[in-house]
């Protein structure tokens, strides 16, 4: 499990092109969230640390991507999934499918809290 550094959200790490398929099975019995992070990014970094700030959603299974470590499974998430690749971006599935794909600043936890209620 990936630690923020002192982060509420309890990160699970995506280090494998195989856990998309997972994540989207587990969709079905809890939404799940990816969140795509550059490393090397400021606003990746300001999204991040604000989701980590703002979090409080216990029916949601939070996944961490390091797009600079990981940039085949990102592009992989983006085919599969039939996403526009972003960085820093969130993306939501509920029962196998996207209900929410933001990116940099419209990332909001207010507003995944939403789609997955």
């Amino acid at each position: 499990m990936f630690s923020g550094g002192g982060s509420s959200v309890p990160w699970k790490t995506m280090n494998s092109e195989r856990q998309i398929a997972e994540i989207v099975e587990l969709s079905h019995e809890k939404p799940q969230l990816i969140f795509k992070h550059s490393t090397r990014c400021s606003i990746s970094s300001m999204a991040k640390s604000r989701l980590e700030r703002e979090w409080n959603l216990e029916n949601l299974e939070p996944w961490y991507l390091d797009l600079i470590a990981f940039r085949n499974i990102s592009n992989a998430i983006a085919s599969q999934l039939g996403v526009h690749h972003e960085s820093p971006q969130a993306i939501v599935l509920k029962d196998g499918v996207v209900v929410y794909d933001a990116s940099h600043n419209s990332i909001s936890v207010s507003e995944i809290a939403k789609r997955v209620s």
